[in-house]
């Protein structure tokens, strides 16, 4: 059964720091790409972004240098370091497992930021 559980969500002020962490269970972990989503209320969900079984990276431009997402295989685990927090990154962070055609999704962890 694969599982994916997501931590670190919470609440911080504008210009802060949170780091997200997802560890996989049930998947061989070093053969999925991973990716961070997130949605607010409203919206839909958007890529936030992702790692490949390479360790390439791509991040959505709102948040291009702010945000670095890394994998550690031995851990079967993915983080999302987030400096530099504003309002708009306020919504529930989700993690995913892709491998071609097939995807799997953590729950979601919730993120506010304050102004």
């Amino acid at each position: 059964q694969v599982q994916l559980m997501e931590s670190g969500g919470g609440l911080v002020q504008a210009g802060g720091s949170l780091r997200l962490s997802c560890a996989a269970s049930g998947i061989a972990f070093s053969y999925w790409a991973m990716g961070w989503y997130r949605q607010a209320p409203g919206d839909q969900r958007e890529l936030v972004a992702r790692i490949t079984t390479n360790s390439n990276t791509n991040y959505a431009d709102s948040v291009k240098g702010r945000f670095t997402i890394s994998r550690d295989n031995a851990k079967n685990t993915v983080y999302l370091q987030m400096n530099r927090l504003q309002p708009e990154d306020t919504a529930v962070y989700y993690c995913a497992a892709e491998r071609f055609e097939f995807s799997n999704w953590g729950q979601g962890t919730q993120v506010t930021v304050s102004s």
